[in-house]
């Protein structure tokens, strides 16, 4: 049976990133992308100048109270890029009304990237997506997303020590036990990788950890960590476990993102994964 997925995120209408990564991705996977979108750009944030932004807080709870009526049932709910503080309070909300203990939740903390928080967020935003965090099974936040939900300035490439304690103090967050925190752009800069390393917790409170890495390409592509969550969530409903997850990401990231730098398209683009979705 088809999955459906609450896909809590913005429609950035150029630029691959956000809707435009995520529905063909969990797509291709063969779940049903039914999207709650959070704000309505011109273009992401991570680049271009001038772009517009329509703040969908008001048609949020719209959609909302209607898929109440429909008693909507969902696999899994999958939030990332919000567009006001006020949508912090409207996800936790959904979050408790449409899921239960089968309900796979995945949070992507999206806050910022490079050591800086981007445009359109501010601090109580950022607050309150470690509250969002509280109720997710599954967080994705790069490294700089890491640091912020740590309330620790923004570090750099840990070594796997920093790495070990990083991934123990995100598992902390929240009442409700997560299963998985995986971190994403962690650089192996003596082997020119990149990739991802993770923990996950057992029904015995045990902790398993890993990584996978992938050759470096260097070049920075918005939209990556849209589409490394996407894979994440759209394997993981397939019954993969993490490490096959994970290791599926970062190698299909490396590839598009070495062909798409070979192929000459502009960084702000994002990365050219459509012809290669096939090889996920």
């Amino acid at each position: 049976m088809v999955k459906k997925i609450a896909a809590i995120h913005d429609i950035s209408c150029f630029g691959r990133c956000s809707m435009q990564v995520i529905w063909p991705v969990l797509s291709h996977f063969g779940h049903q992308v039914c999207p709650l979108p959070t704000a309505l750009l011109s273009t992401h944030t991570g680049g271009f100048e001038g772009f517009s932004f329509l703040d969908l807080s008001d048609e949020m709870e719209k959609i909302t109270t209607h898929w109440r009526k429909l008693n909507l049932e969902f696999d899994a709910i999958y939030s990332g890029f919000l567009g006001s503080e006020k949508q912090i309070e409207i996800v936790r909300r959904f979050i408790k009304d449409f899921s239960d203990e089968k309900t796979l939740v995945l949070v992507d903390p999206v806050m910022g990237d490079n050591g800086e928080i981007y445009r359109t967020y501010t601090k109580r935003m950022c607050d309150g997506i470690k509250l969002l965090c509280e109720s997710a099974d599954i967080i994705t936040p790069n490294l700089t997303e890491t640091y912020m939900l740590l309330g620790k300035p923004y570090g750099g490439w840990p070594d796997a020590d920093e790495q070990k304690f990083l991934l123990d103090e995100l598992l902390k967050i929240g009442k409700k036990e997560m299963r998985a925190v995986i971190i994403t752009g962690v650089r192996n800069e003596m082997q020119n990788t990149i990739g991802a390393v993770y923990a996950i917790k057992d029904d015995k409170n045990n902790i398993n950890y890993g990584n996978y890495f992938a050759p470096y390409c260097d070049s920075f592509f918005p939209g990556c960590g849209d589409l490394f969550s996407s894979i994440i969530l759209g394997k993981i409903l397939n019954r993969y476990g993490i490490y096959e997850s994970v290791k599926t990401a970062v190698q299909f990231i490396s590839k598009v993102s070495i062909n798409t730098k070979r192929l000459g398209t502009p960084s702000i683009y994002g990365v050219e994964f459509e012809e290669m979705i096939g090889k996920l």
